[in-house]
């Protein structure tokens, strides 16, 4: 454990604003199939950022790339300074360890318990230097600090509801204590009200834990509340990033249907019935 902790002092310090995640360049291909070309993003440290764009251009892909599940055909990726493109998988893991990951649907492993699932992680970079005592405080605190009850600790995801599946998941990519998160469709399914509080929990514990968010969702309401910078992805790239003011001074089809439309307004309407400032 002492080495895991040396590796990690070495690593960059990156100060709040500025950048934490570099994409230059980015190419990804299915075969024949081209989904990213010449994709360039930039995510500040302390930021939320909310990640958009049609069915199939490639939101998950690049998440996906950014932490090392998909290999690029070209391209540079770094991750607090450090390249991620052809690491040795030894040296990624001090990066690796600081950031957790949401996925679709919670991704929760069914025949684990909930406690259980956040203990993985744990058990996966620190192996034997945590004794059952600590993992299951670390994993009881875990649940609180997700939004779930207690006694949450104990079910298996069978018995857990859409919106605690969700939480769970959020307990697991927070058991490292990350600096960097990643969350993929968090509200995906969840009923407005749900949509609504688990939108404030991530704004809370991003003041309360300093976190930086990459966040890939398709809820209007979401990107109002707590985004402070989206993302457009489309024809391939990132074609536009900035406050929503600012794409919507922008004349891409895509983006001015995207937000103007019926849900946009609606969202609009959302927001300011919330005393958000739009």
């Amino acid at each position: 454990m002492s080495e895991a902790i040396e590796v990690e002092q070495e690593l960059p310090e990156i100060a709040v604003g500025e950048t934490l995640i570099s994409v230059r360049g980015l190419k990804n291909a299915f075969g024949e199939q081209v989904v990213h070309e010449g994709l360039d993003l930039d995510l500040k440290k302390g930021e939320i950022l909310g990640v958009v764009g049609g069915s199939g251009t490639g939101k998950s892909v690049l998440m996906r790339s950014i932490i090392g599940l998909q290999t690029p055909v070209e391209g540079e990726i770094t991750v607090f300074g450090e390249s991620m493109i052809d690491r040795d998988e030894a040296d990624a893991v001090a990066v690796r360890k600081r950031w957790g990951v949401l996925f679709q649907g919670g991704a929760l492993f069914s025949t684990l318990s909930v406690a259980e699932n956040i203990q993985v992680p744990l058990r996966e970079f620190y192996g034997d230097t945590l004794n059952q005592e600590l993992l299951d405080d670390i994993a009881a605190f875990k649940v609180l600090i997700s939004g779930l009850s207690v006694d949450a600790g104990p079910k298996f995801p069978a018995e857990l509801s859409g919106g605690m599946k969700k939480r769970a998941g959020l307990a697991r990519a927070l058991a490292l204590d990350p600096e960097l998160l990643f969350l993929d469709e968090p509200t995906a399914g969840l009923d407005p009200i749900g949509a609504a509080a688990f939108d404030e929990l991530i704004h809370q514990l991003r003041s309360i834990l300093g976190l930086t968010v990459f966040l890939i969702t398709h809820d209007l309401d979401t990107l109002y509340a707590i985004c402070d910078r989206v993302a457009v992805l489309a024809d391939k790239r990132v074609i536009a990033v900035g406050t929503i003011d600012e794409l919507l001074a922008t004349d891409h089809p895509w983006i001015q249907e995207y937000f103007n439309g019926p849900r946009g307004r609606a969202a609009v309407a959302s927001a300011k019935a919330n005393g958000k400032k739009v």
